[in-house]
C-alpha cells in the first residue's frame, strides 16, 4: 500500500504537534511530500528537521492562523500560484474547550467553532474540486468519538465533531464515482496536548482509555487508503460508539457527564 502515496503531496493542518505531527511522520514514511500548516513556526521547523533526517521527501512549512479572515482561501491561492498540487488533505486542525457551556468565554467558543467546522469545510471545499477534476485524491477529516453523543462539559466541541462526521460521510457518498475518497477518523482519548489546551485534568476513565497518537494516526491513514467512510480508533472506543446508538440519548448524556468530571 505505501506505493499509492509515493511522490504525492499531503497538506496537513494543525501539524505542529500531536496527531498532526504523527500524520506527517507516517505519510512521509510512505513517500509523501508534505505541506505542514500550523500557527507555531518553531514547532513546524523542528518537525521538518526531524522528518528530513529520516525520509527523503520535500517539506514546506507554512506558519499561519487558519481562523484569520479567509485564511483557507489565501492558503489555497498561495499553493496554486506556486504550482503545488495537493493529493492528500488532512484536516486535523482543531481543539476543544472544557467546562459547562455558560462558564466558557464566548470569544473562545466562537474561535473553536470557526476552526473545527468553518475552516475545515472551506478547506475541503477549496481542494476537493481540484481532486475531482483529476479523478484522484484523499481527504481525511479528524472528528472524535464525541461526534456520536451529546457530551456535557464538551457540549459545543462534541456538537462540532458531529458536524464533521456527518459532513465527511455525506461527502464520501457524493464522491463515490469520482476517484476521490473522503474518510472521517474518530479518535477517543489520545495522548496529545488536547486536554492541556481544553483546560481539563484527566479523569480516571480518560487515563484508562488513552491511546498513543501514533497508533491513532496509523488507523486513520489505513482507513483512508482503504476508502472507508469513517473509522473509530480502537476497539474499545468502537464498542462505546456503537453502544451510544443503542441507548436513550439522555442516558448517554448523563453517562458522559459522569465520566468527564
Amino acid at each position: 500500500m505505501p506505493e499509492v502515496l509515493r511522490g504525492k503531496t499531503a497538506l496537513i493542518t494543525g501539524a505542529s504537534s500531536g496527531l498532526g505531527a504523527d500524520f506527517a511522520r507516517q505519510l512521509a514514511a510512505r513517500g509523501c511530500d508534505l505541506i505542514l500548516v500550523a500557527r507555531r513556526a518553531d514547532r513546524l521547523e523542528e518537525l521538518r528537521a526531524e522528518i528530513s533526517a529520516s525520509y527523503g521527501v520535500s517539506i514546506d512549512c507554512l506558519a499561519m492562523d487558519l481562523v484569520e479572515p479567509d485564511a483557507p482561501r489565501r492558503l489555497y491561492d498561495q499553493l496554486k500560484l506556486a504550482g503545488r498540487q495537493v493529493d492528500v488533505l488532512v484536516n486535523n486542525a482543531g481543539y476543544g474547550l472544557y467546562g459547562e457551556l455558560w462558564t466558557v468565554p464566548w470569544d473562545r467558543i466562537h474561535r473553536m467553532l470557526e476552526l473545527d467546522m468553518v475552516v475545515l469545510t472551506q478547506m475541503t471545499w477549496l481542494f476537493v474540486a481540484d481532486m475531482v477534476a483529476r479523478r484522484s485524491g484523499f481527504i481525511l477529516q479528524v472528528a472524535s468519538t464525541g461526534a456520536f453523543q451529546p457530551t456535557p462539559t464538551y457540549a459545543a466541541y462534541a456538537a462540532a465533531k458531529s458536524y464533521v462526521l456527518n459532513l465527511g460521510e455525506a461527502l464520501h457518498c457524493e464522491l463515490r464515482q469520482t476517484g476521490v475518497k473522503c474518510t472521517v477518523l474518530c479518535p477517543g482519548v489520545t495522548r496529545t496536548e488536547f486536554y492541556e489546551v481544553a483546560g481539563q485534568s484527566l479523569t480516571p476513565y480518560q487515563r484508562l482509555t488513552m491511546m498513543d497518537s501514533a497508533a491513532v494516526a496509523r488507523i486513520g491513514i489505513a482507513a483512508m487508503l482503504r476508502g472507508r467512510s469513517s473509522v473509530v480508533a480502537g476497539w474499545l472506543n468502537a464498542v462505546v460508539a456503537l453502544g451510544t446508538r443503542l441507548m436513550p440519548r439522555q442516558a448517554v448524556a448523563a453517562m458522559a457527564y459522569r465520566y468527564m468530571r
